[in-house]
């Protein structure tokens, strides 16, 4: 295929890293990472291969949701840097060959918002209808609480105001009403401001609940939300081409294909898909790739300029909830039996090399899944380095540490006292004596060094993410294999779930003379049969990559 089409539409083989610049590296010992931080770190991300810089929220913040309880859309938090500062890293980024997206979280605000200090001061404010109210809850008014250990109701009575409003999460993060037109007007001037300041796009939080007015008491007279997705996008579009929208879109697949606006893909550019990685855990705790298998298949493509975003970890939760309550149990038991590991029920607040029992085949096994996936993959910071997590922080917190940058204490993050990090270090097996960037880039057989592998070889095999997926019959339960074909090109990918070794033999070309398969992992190139099969042996939780290669072709493997 020719390379200059996957420029255009970027974000369909992009490699996407997610950082918290507090958690991320200090320069001025304050214990709090900052933007300059980020800049003085960027070397490692391109050393590593990444092409798009995801900056979790970095806006003005009381700070009592890590940042996603916002005071200013427009600001950068003055503990983290500066307007300055965000445009040298965006600079710097581009420089290296980055792009740089950030959270766009306008769902709500904080409760110490101007607007919603303003709002709740009196009826007549500007600001009052910005935001849902009512003189009595609604009787679901319990209905949907999404932190169950933190919220009994979707609905928090103001004694200043004199009314109730509706927030999805936390009650100080009342929720902004999407159905005001001078609502949506104002997100698109946040999306404006933060383009023409430099980003390439926004990772788009909670984007169902920012969507959703049931709240409103005029619900059925509205018009249906989805317009409004599409005008952002279109907005968006207007104001920088090559732009992107990564929706976190948490739904069964016929609801989520609805986001990307279904054939016209004219909504959001990219959605996040939960299924797949949570039938991948379920696989991973039977040793048996078969949900994985059921979630490809039902999973439909997405419009020709979208793409899925595939996953392992991310900063919140591992969250199960689209599995049943009986597999859902199958994965703590294996991943997280103790109850001070789970979290509302539903999921898991650990990292995955803990989860794996820090087995360095499996890990690498997962890894290769994940960039050899039709998808483009997002990483979670820490895990090109395999950190662990510290289950003494409160909930989430426990997979937000700081980066792990050297065995010295606080692993290189900071010089401040331990008492004013933003998190407690991760100790023990994981803690960053055992875990951390200086020591793995001089180990060739790092997990860090095998993750550049992993990127430079998704970079150089656009069929992983732009061909279409097929599933291959293995004749062995424990091993995956599939094979993604475009324009010409073929990679077929294989991953042992088992630890015991397996041999296998996969029909993966026409019949023909002289056709190979040249690995792309370790070195090495085997003949395939003039009938198309092709014979194979895997190690435990073993993973080969292939390339099929005709007579006369010309890639440079």
């Amino acid at each position: 295929m020719r390379l200059t089409e996957t420029a255009d539409v970027w974000w369909k083989n992009a490699v996407i890293y997610c950082l918290d610049v507090e958690t991320f590296f200090d320069t001025d010992g304050d214990g709090r990472g900052d933007l300059r931080g980020v800049c003085q770190r960027i070397d490692h991300l391109a050393e590593l291969g990444v092409t798009c810089l995801w900056l979790m929220p970095f806006y003005p913040t009381p700070d009592r949701d890590d940042g996603y309880d916002i005071t200013d859309f427009y600001g950068v938090d003055s503990r983290l840097g500066s307007h300055g500062d965000l445009v040298e890293l965006i600079m710097l980024a581009r420089d290296r060959g980055m792009r740089v997206i950030a959270d766009l979280v306008v769902n709500h605000t904080s409760d110490q918002h101007p607007w919603f200090r303003s709002a709740r001061a009196s009826r007549q404010s500007p600001y009052r209808d910005w935001y849902v109210w009512r003189d009595e809850p609604p009787p679901d008014a319990e209905k949907g609480v999404v932190f169950p250990d933190k919220e009994k109701s979707l609905w928090q009575y103001d004694e200043q105001a004199g009314q109730y409003y509706l927030h999805r999460f936390y009650r100080y993060q009342p929720d902004l009403d999407i159905a005001n037109p001078e609502v949506r007007e104002e997100i698109e001037r946040v999306i404006g401001f933060w383009t023409a300041v430099g980003l390439s796009g926004f990772r788009v939080d909670a984007v169902p609940f920012l969507l959703d007015t049931a709240g409103s008491l005029d619900a059925a007279d509205l018009p249906d939300p989805h317009d409004y997705l599409r005008d952002l996008r279109a907005f968006l579009d207007r104001r920088q081409g090559q732009s992107m929208l990564l929706g976190e879109v948490n739904l069964e697949y016929p609801d989520v294909r609805r986001f990307f606006g279904d054939e016209d893909g004219d909504e959001l550019t990219m959605c996040f898909d939960f299924n797949v990685m949570q039938r991948l855990y379920l696989s991973l705790a039977r040793n048996d790739p078969a949900e994985l298998v059921k979630a490809l298949r039902e999973r439909p493509d997405p419009p020709e300029e979208a793409q899925w975003g595939t996953f392992v970890r991310n900063h919140d939760e591992l969250t199960l909830d689209k599995l049943s309550d009986a597999e859902r149990q199958e994965v703590f038991d294996a991943f997280g039996p103790d109850e001070n590991m789970q979290l509302y029920g539903r999921g898991l607040r650990r990292r995955l090399p803990p989860m794996l029992g820090n087995d360095p085949a499996r890990l690498r096994m997962v890894y290769s899944l994940l960039f050899s996936l039709p998808g483009t993959p997002v990483l979670f910071y820490g895990e090109e380095i395999g950190m662990g997590e510290n289950l003494a922080a409160s909930d989430r917190q426990a997979v937000r540490t700081p980066m792990q940058w050297t065995a010295d204490p606080h692993g290189g993050f900071s010089t401040a006292d331990p008492s004013r990090l933003p998190a407690p270090m991760v100790e023990g097996e994981f803690g960053p004596q055992n875990v951390n960037v200086a020591d793995q880039r001089r180990d060739p057989d790092s997990l860090f060094n095998w993750m550049k592998l992993l990127i430079v070889r998704y970079r150089e095999c656009p069929e992983l993410s732009w061909g279409k997926c097929t599933v291959l019959e293995t004749g062995v339960p424990s091993v995956f294999a599939h094979r993604s074909d475009y324009e010409g090109g073929t990679i077929v990918a294989l991953h042992n779930f088992a630890p015991e070794s397996a041999k296998v033999e996969l029909a993966v070309a026409g019949s023909g003379v002289g056709v190979r398969a040249a690995d792309l992992l370790p070195d090495g190139t085997a003949d395939v049969d003039e009938d198309g099969v092709l014979s194979l042996d895997l190690a435990p939780y073993g993973c080969r990559w292939l390339r099929i290669v005709h007579p006369g072709d010309r890639y440079l493997v």
